[in-house]
Protein backbone atom coordinates (compact mmCIF):
# COMPACT_ATOMS: atom_id res chain seq x y z
CA UNK A 1 0.00 0.00 0.00
CA UNK A 2 1.19 3.52 -0.45
CA UNK A 3 2.53 5.55 2.49
CA UNK A 4 0.91 8.47 3.20
CA UNK A 5 1.38 12.28 1.28
CA UNK A 6 3.89 14.20 3.35
CA UNK A 7 2.20 17.27 1.77
CA UNK A 8 -1.54 17.71 2.12
CA UNK A 9 -4.48 20.36 2.75
CA UNK A 10 -5.99 18.76 5.56
CA UNK A 11 -9.86 18.30 6.28
CA UNK A 12 -11.06 19.77 9.69
CA UNK A 13 -11.72 16.68 12.11
CA UNK A 14 -15.11 15.12 10.86
CA UNK A 15 -16.43 11.67 10.83
CA UNK A 16 -15.60 10.39 7.55
CA UNK A 17 -18.11 7.14 6.06
CA UNK A 18 -18.78 4.76 3.27
CA UNK A 19 -21.94 4.17 1.24
CA UNK A 20 -21.14 1.51 -1.02
CA UNK A 21 -23.39 0.06 -3.82
CA UNK A 22 -21.24 -2.67 -4.74
CA UNK A 23 -21.07 -1.14 -8.68
CA UNK A 24 -20.51 -3.88 -11.38
CA UNK A 25 -17.76 -2.49 -13.70
CA UNK A 26 -17.17 -3.30 -17.13
CA UNK A 27 -15.37 -6.56 -17.50
CA UNK A 28 -15.80 -8.02 -14.68
CA UNK A 29 -19.13 -9.32 -12.64
CA UNK A 30 -21.26 -9.31 -10.49
CA UNK A 31 -19.46 -11.75 -7.91
CA UNK A 32 -16.45 -9.71 -7.98
CA UNK A 33 -18.32 -6.42 -6.98
CA UNK A 34 -19.47 -8.12 -4.03
CA UNK A 35 -16.57 -9.01 -2.89
CA UNK A 36 -14.54 -5.67 -3.80
CA UNK A 37 -17.19 -4.55 -1.27
CA UNK A 38 -16.16 -6.58 1.11
CA UNK A 39 -12.12 -6.03 0.54
CA UNK A 40 -13.30 -2.30 0.76
CA UNK A 41 -15.35 -2.25 4.24
CA UNK A 42 -11.84 -3.88 5.22
CA UNK A 43 -9.58 -1.43 4.30
CA UNK A 44 -12.14 1.26 5.23
CA UNK A 45 -12.19 0.02 9.03
CA UNK A 46 -8.17 -0.25 9.15
CA UNK A 47 -8.66 3.05 7.83
CA UNK A 48 -10.28 4.56 10.47
CA UNK A 49 -14.05 5.02 8.92
CA UNK A 50 -16.67 5.59 11.05
CA UNK A 51 -19.46 3.39 9.44
CA UNK A 52 -20.11 1.72 5.65
CA UNK A 53 -23.49 1.30 4.46
CA UNK A 54 -24.89 -0.47 1.48
CA UNK A 55 -28.18 0.28 -0.70
CA UNK A 56 -31.20 -1.20 -1.57
CA UNK A 57 -31.82 -1.20 -5.47
CA UNK A 58 -33.36 -3.82 -7.33
CA UNK A 59 -33.40 -4.80 -11.62
CA UNK A 60 -29.97 -2.75 -12.15
CA UNK A 61 -27.59 -4.12 -13.85
CA UNK A 62 -24.78 -2.02 -12.57
CA UNK A 63 -25.55 -2.99 -9.19
CA UNK A 64 -25.30 -6.41 -7.98
CA UNK A 65 -26.55 -6.69 -4.53
CA UNK A 66 -30.89 -6.13 -4.08
CA UNK A 67 -29.90 -7.49 -0.54
CA UNK A 68 -28.54 -4.96 2.18
CA UNK A 69 -29.52 -6.99 5.22
CA UNK A 70 -27.42 -9.99 3.85
CA UNK A 71 -24.56 -8.21 3.07
CA UNK A 72 -24.46 -6.32 6.16
CA UNK A 73 -23.95 -9.44 7.73
CA UNK A 74 -21.06 -10.48 5.71
CA UNK A 75 -19.74 -7.23 6.08
CA UNK A 76 -19.89 -6.78 9.49
CA UNK A 77 -17.75 -10.24 10.10
CA UNK A 78 -15.15 -9.17 7.69
CA UNK A 79 -14.95 -5.84 10.41
CA UNK A 80 -13.77 -5.40 13.51
CA UNK A 81 -14.84 -1.72 14.59
CA UNK A 82 -17.24 0.36 12.47
CA UNK A 83 -20.73 0.46 11.80
CA UNK A 84 -22.45 -1.61 9.09
CA UNK A 85 -25.71 -0.61 8.29
CA UNK A 86 -28.43 -0.23 5.45
CA UNK A 87 -28.57 2.93 3.43
CA UNK A 88 -31.18 1.88 3.08
CA UNK A 89 -33.94 -0.74 3.64
CA UNK A 90 -36.65 0.70 0.71
CA UNK A 91 -39.15 -0.01 3.92
CA UNK A 92 -42.40 0.39 1.29
CA UNK A 93 -40.88 -3.39 -0.33
CA UNK A 94 -41.05 -4.96 3.03
CA UNK A 95 -43.21 -6.27 5.87
CA UNK A 96 -42.23 -4.40 8.98
CA UNK A 97 -41.67 -7.54 11.39
CA UNK A 98 -39.68 -9.20 8.41
CA UNK A 99 -37.37 -5.82 8.79
CA UNK A 100 -37.45 -6.02 12.28
CA UNK A 101 -36.55 -9.43 12.64
CA UNK A 102 -33.52 -9.09 10.07
CA UNK A 103 -31.98 -6.10 11.78
CA UNK A 104 -32.56 -7.80 15.36
CA UNK A 105 -30.66 -10.79 14.68
CA UNK A 106 -27.67 -8.98 13.19
CA UNK A 107 -27.86 -6.27 16.24
CA UNK A 108 -27.68 -9.85 17.90
CA UNK A 109 -24.90 -10.78 16.47
CA UNK A 110 -22.84 -7.88 16.04
CA UNK A 111 -23.99 -5.26 19.39
CA UNK A 112 -23.52 -1.83 19.14
CA UNK A 113 -22.38 -1.85 15.33
CA UNK A 114 -25.43 -2.13 13.18
CA UNK A 115 -27.41 0.75 11.78
CA UNK A 116 -30.71 0.89 10.11
CA UNK A 117 -31.39 3.41 7.30
CA UNK A 118 -34.57 3.82 6.51
CA UNK A 119 -36.13 4.91 2.50
CA UNK A 120 -39.46 5.73 0.88
CA UNK A 121 -38.45 5.19 -2.51
CA UNK A 122 -38.82 1.47 -4.21
CA UNK A 123 -35.21 1.72 -5.36
CA UNK A 124 -36.36 0.46 -8.82
CA UNK A 125 -38.42 0.73 -11.69
CA UNK A 126 -41.84 0.58 -12.09
CA UNK A 127 -42.23 -2.70 -13.08
CA UNK A 128 -39.86 -3.83 -10.43
CA UNK A 129 -42.24 -1.84 -7.87
CA UNK A 130 -44.75 -3.97 -8.61
CA UNK A 131 -43.13 -7.20 -8.28
CA UNK A 132 -41.51 -6.01 -5.09
CA UNK A 133 -45.10 -4.43 -3.51
CA UNK A 134 -47.82 -5.56 -5.56
CA UNK A 135 -50.02 -3.14 -3.79
CA UNK A 136 -50.02 -0.18 -5.62
CA UNK A 137 -53.14 1.82 -4.27
CA UNK A 138 -52.07 3.16 -1.32
CA UNK A 139 -50.85 6.60 -0.85
CA UNK A 140 -46.51 6.31 -0.91
CA UNK A 141 -46.40 8.70 1.92
CA UNK A 142 -49.23 7.33 4.17
CA UNK A 143 -48.09 3.77 3.31
CA UNK A 144 -44.40 4.55 4.46
CA UNK A 145 -45.44 6.59 7.48
CA UNK A 146 -47.95 3.20 8.64
CA UNK A 147 -45.31 0.90 8.17
CA UNK A 148 -42.65 2.73 9.92
CA UNK A 149 -45.09 3.11 12.71
CA UNK A 150 -45.82 -0.14 12.90
CA UNK A 151 -41.40 -0.98 12.81
CA UNK A 152 -41.51 1.27 15.50
CA UNK A 153 -43.96 -1.06 17.45
CA UNK A 154 -42.27 -3.95 16.95
CA UNK A 155 -39.49 -2.48 18.88
CA UNK A 156 -40.86 -0.40 21.93
CA UNK A 157 -44.42 -2.50 22.32
CA UNK A 158 -46.35 0.92 22.26
CA UNK A 159 -49.46 -0.95 20.58
CA UNK A 160 -52.77 0.39 20.69
CA UNK A 161 -54.36 -1.54 23.40
CA UNK A 162 -56.40 -3.71 21.11
CA UNK A 163 -53.80 -4.26 17.98
CA UNK A 164 -53.97 -7.61 17.39
CA UNK A 165 -49.81 -7.48 16.59
CA UNK A 166 -49.45 -6.73 20.47
CA UNK A 167 -48.86 -10.68 20.94
CA UNK A 168 -46.38 -10.94 18.42
CA UNK A 169 -43.09 -11.12 19.78
CA UNK A 170 -39.72 -10.35 17.46
CA UNK A 171 -37.22 -12.68 18.01
CA UNK A 172 -34.57 -12.19 19.84
CA UNK A 173 -36.87 -10.50 22.31
CA UNK A 174 -34.23 -9.83 24.65
CA UNK A 175 -32.75 -7.24 21.39
CA UNK A 176 -33.58 -4.00 20.88
CA UNK A 177 -33.83 -2.36 16.96
CA UNK A 178 -30.37 -0.74 16.29
CA UNK A 179 -30.21 2.95 15.86
CA UNK A 180 -32.83 3.91 13.00
CA UNK A 181 -31.90 6.96 10.38
CA UNK A 182 -34.18 8.45 7.87
CA UNK A 183 -32.46 8.60 4.55
CA UNK A 184 -33.64 11.76 2.09
CA UNK A 185 -33.41 13.66 -0.91
CA UNK A 186 -35.59 16.18 -0.53
CA UNK A 187 -36.82 18.26 2.53
CA UNK A 188 -38.95 15.48 3.82
CA UNK A 189 -37.03 12.93 4.93
CA UNK A 190 -35.21 15.69 7.22
CA UNK A 191 -38.43 16.98 8.91
CA UNK A 192 -39.61 13.42 9.67
CA UNK A 193 -36.54 12.31 10.88
CA UNK A 194 -36.42 15.24 13.27
CA UNK A 195 -40.02 15.04 14.27
CA UNK A 196 -39.66 11.41 15.67
CA UNK A 197 -35.97 12.34 16.73
CA UNK A 198 -33.74 10.43 14.98
CA UNK A 199 -30.88 10.59 12.50
CA UNK A 200 -30.44 12.24 9.07
CA UNK A 201 -28.42 10.83 5.96
CA UNK A 202 -28.98 13.16 2.70
CA UNK A 203 -27.98 11.72 -0.43
CA UNK A 204 -26.58 14.79 -2.23
CA UNK A 205 -25.00 12.66 -4.50
CA UNK A 206 -28.30 12.15 -6.65
CA UNK A 207 -30.77 15.26 -4.62
CA UNK A 208 -32.43 17.90 -6.54
CA UNK A 209 -33.33 19.70 -3.54
CA UNK A 210 -30.93 21.81 -1.67
CA UNK A 211 -28.69 20.17 0.70
CA UNK A 212 -28.71 23.15 2.85
CA UNK A 213 -31.87 23.59 3.28
CA UNK A 214 -32.45 19.96 3.78
CA UNK A 215 -29.39 19.87 6.94
CA UNK A 216 -30.70 22.72 8.53
CA UNK A 217 -34.06 22.59 8.77
CA UNK A 218 -33.61 19.19 10.36
CA UNK A 219 -31.47 20.66 12.18
CA UNK A 220 -33.64 23.53 13.50
CA UNK A 221 -37.12 21.21 13.89
CA UNK A 222 -35.21 18.49 15.84
CA UNK A 223 -37.06 17.01 18.82
CA UNK A 224 -34.87 15.00 21.19
CA UNK A 225 -36.10 11.34 21.88
CA UNK A 226 -35.14 7.84 23.55
CA UNK A 227 -33.72 6.82 20.12
CA UNK A 228 -31.51 10.30 19.96
CA UNK A 229 -30.27 13.00 22.34
CA UNK A 230 -29.42 15.23 19.60
CA UNK A 231 -29.14 15.37 16.01
CA UNK A 232 -27.30 13.94 13.93
CA UNK A 233 -26.86 15.18 10.03
CA UNK A 234 -24.94 12.88 7.40
CA UNK A 235 -24.12 14.37 4.33
CA UNK A 236 -23.64 12.01 1.64
CA UNK A 237 -21.64 12.79 -1.09
CA UNK A 238 -20.22 11.54 -4.82
CA UNK A 239 -16.00 11.82 -4.68
CA UNK A 240 -13.28 10.63 -7.36
CA UNK A 241 -9.85 11.73 -5.03
CA UNK A 242 -6.60 10.78 -6.87
CA UNK A 243 -2.82 12.05 -6.09
CA UNK A 244 -3.46 14.74 -9.55
CA UNK A 245 -6.19 16.73 -10.78
CA UNK A 246 -5.80 15.51 -14.13
CA UNK A 247 -5.47 11.60 -12.73
CA UNK A 248 -8.55 12.22 -10.86
CA UNK A 249 -10.40 13.63 -14.01
CA UNK A 250 -8.94 10.30 -16.13
CA UNK A 251 -10.94 8.19 -13.12
CA UNK A 252 -14.23 10.66 -13.39
CA UNK A 253 -14.89 10.11 -16.88
CA UNK A 254 -16.13 6.62 -16.38
CA UNK A 255 -19.03 7.82 -13.85
CA UNK A 256 -19.45 11.12 -16.00
CA UNK A 257 -20.33 8.60 -19.42
CA UNK A 258 -22.43 6.50 -16.31
CA UNK A 259 -24.82 9.15 -15.47
CA UNK A 260 -25.28 10.16 -19.14
CA UNK A 261 -26.45 6.68 -20.14
CA UNK A 262 -28.99 6.26 -17.10
CA UNK A 263 -30.22 9.74 -18.24
CA UNK A 264 -31.08 7.20 -21.21
CA UNK A 265 -32.24 4.40 -19.15
CA UNK A 266 -28.84 2.33 -20.13
CA UNK A 267 -28.22 1.23 -16.38
CA UNK A 268 -25.47 -1.27 -17.75
CA UNK A 269 -21.79 -1.70 -15.51
CA UNK A 270 -19.40 0.90 -15.15
CA UNK A 271 -17.44 1.83 -18.00
CA UNK A 272 -13.73 2.45 -17.98
CA UNK A 273 -12.12 5.40 -18.41
CA UNK A 274 -10.77 3.93 -21.66
CA UNK A 275 -14.52 3.49 -22.56
CA UNK A 276 -15.88 7.05 -21.98
CA UNK A 277 -12.67 8.64 -23.83
CA UNK A 278 -13.77 6.72 -27.15
CA UNK A 279 -17.31 7.31 -26.34
CA UNK A 280 -19.19 9.98 -29.62
CA UNK A 281 -20.39 12.77 -27.02
CA UNK A 282 -22.21 15.37 -28.73
CA UNK A 283 -21.93 18.73 -26.86
CA UNK A 284 -26.14 18.54 -25.53
CA UNK A 285 -23.87 15.56 -23.78
CA UNK A 286 -20.73 17.36 -22.92
CA UNK A 287 -23.52 19.97 -21.86
CA UNK A 288 -25.31 17.33 -19.57
CA UNK A 289 -22.06 15.75 -17.97
CA UNK A 290 -20.84 19.46 -16.95
CA UNK A 291 -24.22 20.10 -15.08
CA UNK A 292 -24.04 16.71 -13.41
CA UNK A 293 -20.61 17.43 -12.05
CA UNK A 294 -22.54 19.66 -9.16
CA UNK A 295 -23.05 16.03 -7.68
CA UNK A 296 -19.72 14.84 -7.60
CA UNK A 297 -16.72 15.79 -6.50
CA UNK A 298 -13.45 15.79 -8.49
CA UNK A 299 -9.61 16.07 -7.97
CA UNK A 300 -6.50 16.36 -5.78
CA UNK A 301 -6.44 16.36 -2.50
CA UNK A 302 -5.96 19.50 -1.93
CA UNK A 303 -9.11 20.23 -4.21
CA UNK A 304 -11.11 17.69 -2.65
CA UNK A 305 -10.25 18.99 0.75
CA UNK A 306 -11.56 22.61 -0.48
CA UNK A 307 -14.77 21.16 -1.46
CA UNK A 308 -15.72 18.99 1.58
CA UNK A 309 -14.33 22.02 3.98
CA UNK A 310 -17.41 24.31 1.93
CA UNK A 311 -19.67 21.39 2.09
CA UNK A 312 -19.55 20.76 5.68
CA UNK A 313 -19.13 24.31 6.47
CA UNK A 314 -22.66 25.68 4.04
CA UNK A 315 -24.63 22.17 5.62
CA UNK A 316 -22.99 21.81 9.48
CA UNK A 317 -22.70 18.62 8.88
CA UNK A 318 -21.97 16.31 11.74
CA UNK A 319 -20.36 13.44 9.16
CA UNK A 320 -19.81 12.88 5.36
CA UNK A 321 -20.30 9.94 4.28
CA UNK A 322 -18.25 9.19 0.50
CA UNK A 323 -19.62 7.13 -2.03
CA UNK A 324 -17.27 6.37 -5.08
CA UNK A 325 -18.06 5.02 -8.82
CA UNK A 326 -14.46 4.52 -10.15
CA UNK A 327 -14.23 1.74 -12.23
CA UNK A 328 -10.88 0.64 -11.04
CA UNK A 329 -10.94 -1.21 -7.65
CA UNK A 330 -7.55 -0.41 -6.94
CA UNK A 331 -8.00 3.10 -8.20
CA UNK A 332 -11.51 3.10 -5.47
CA UNK A 333 -9.27 2.25 -2.55
CA UNK A 334 -6.87 4.40 -2.92
CA UNK A 335 -9.28 7.40 -3.14
CA UNK A 336 -10.66 5.80 -0.28
CA UNK A 337 -6.99 6.11 1.25
CA UNK A 338 -6.24 9.97 0.51
CA UNK A 339 -9.46 10.78 1.85
CA UNK A 340 -8.55 9.00 5.10
CA UNK A 341 -4.77 10.98 4.91
CA UNK A 342 -6.40 14.07 4.86
CA UNK A 343 -7.65 13.43 8.29
CA UNK A 344 -4.43 12.01 9.38
CA UNK A 345 -5.66 8.58 10.00
CA UNK A 346 -2.78 5.80 10.04
CA UNK A 347 -2.50 3.25 7.00
CA UNK A 348 -2.25 -0.13 7.39
CA UNK A 349 -0.25 -1.99 5.12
Amino acid sequence: MKQALTSMTALRPIPLSVLDLSFVSSGSSGPQALRNTIELARLTDRLGYTRFWVAEHHNLPSVASGAPDIMIGQIAAATERMRVGAGGVMLPNHAPLMVAERFKVLEGLFPGRIDLGLGRAPGTDQLASIALRRRQDADPGEDFLDRLKELMAFDTGDWPADHPFRKIQVMPVDVKLPPIWMLGSSGYGGRLAAQIGVGFAFAHHFATHDAMDAMLAYRDGFQPSDRLAKPHAILALAVICAESDEEAERLASSADLAHLKRARGDYGPIPSPEEAAAYPYTEADRVYIRRNRDKLIVGSPARVAEALERMVEETQADELMITSHIHDFAAKQRSYELLAEMQGAAVSA
